[in-house]
């Protein structure tokens, strides 16, 4: 299993749910955080238990469906941390689900575009050059299974161009120890997910970190979350490094 201790991780979305469980499990392994939320302050407590366990850490806010102020957030990122090594682009949103799917309004497709996709394509193109330079580098993208579902067209469509994104990115880095990745946490009950979701936050932990620990140079895969339920962060990562 690859170490990446020391190395500085930008988690969007981390205030709460499963990116704050994202941190407290890459904080364990010695990764500096660069948490992120709508708001610093929404951090302050996922701050302060990560660095209780010993690791640098701080936290930007952005509102991700605003491109100026993820520019804004990468600039910030830029000045206080020159190399950031591993990204996880966990932050979403999900519209409502229609039961008239046939009255979806543009606003659902719009907004989900803006923060599922156009979002992290941004952070995407800002750190894969850089971590080109340098020759070391893990981008995780957080998508989704929701598939047949026309209730959730906007949603659903955004992560879909995100898939496409990262996998057509991948294609360019494939091969190199600069790794761009896909990962399905599973319908969780998060507030997002809401109270009806199968499983537990927990049970996404540690597959949603998978990505980040293979050392392979393979590039434009997708990693389920919930096949590594209940495994040890290494027992996951040697499973994933069979398929």
């Amino acid at each position: 299993m690859l170490s990446i201790q020391n190395q500085w991780t930008l988690i969007t979305g981390s205030a709460r749910g499963l990116g704050a469980l994202t941190a407290k499990l890459l904080a364990q392994q010695g990764c500096n955080l660069i948490l992120h939320g709508r708001e610093v302050s929404h951090c302050d407590e996922i701050l302060r238990d990560v660095l209780a366990s010993g690791v640098e850490a701080y936290a930007v806010g952005a509102e991700l469906s605003d491109p100026d102020a993820i520019r804004g957030m990468l600039e910030e990122i830029d000045r206080r941390t020159p190399s950031v090594g591993v990204v996880f682009n966990n932050a979403g949103m999900q519209t409502g689900y229609l039961e008239n799917y046939f009255e979806t309004p543009v606003s659902d497709f719009t907004i989900s575009f803006q923060i599922n996709t156009i979002a992290p394509a941004l952070i995407c193109y800002h750190f894969l050059p850089k971590m080109m330079a340098t020759g070391f580098g893990r981008i995780v993208n957080v998508t989704s299974g929701i598939t047949l579902e026309p209730e959730q067209a906007g949603y659903s469509a955004s992560k879909a161009a995100l898939d496409k994104i990262t996998i057509d990115l991948a294609s360019r880095i494939d091969g190199t120890d600069v790794m761009l990745n896909l990962v399905d946490p599973g319908w969780c009950r998060t507030d997002m997910g809401g109270i009806r979701a199968p499983n537990a936050p927990k049970s996404a932990i540690p597959g949603l970190a998978v990505p980040a620990f293979l050392d392979d140079q393979r590039s434009g895969r997708l990693f389920r979350a919930q096949e590594f339920a209940g495994l040890s962060l290494e027992e996951a990562v040697a499973k994933a490094e069979r398929v």
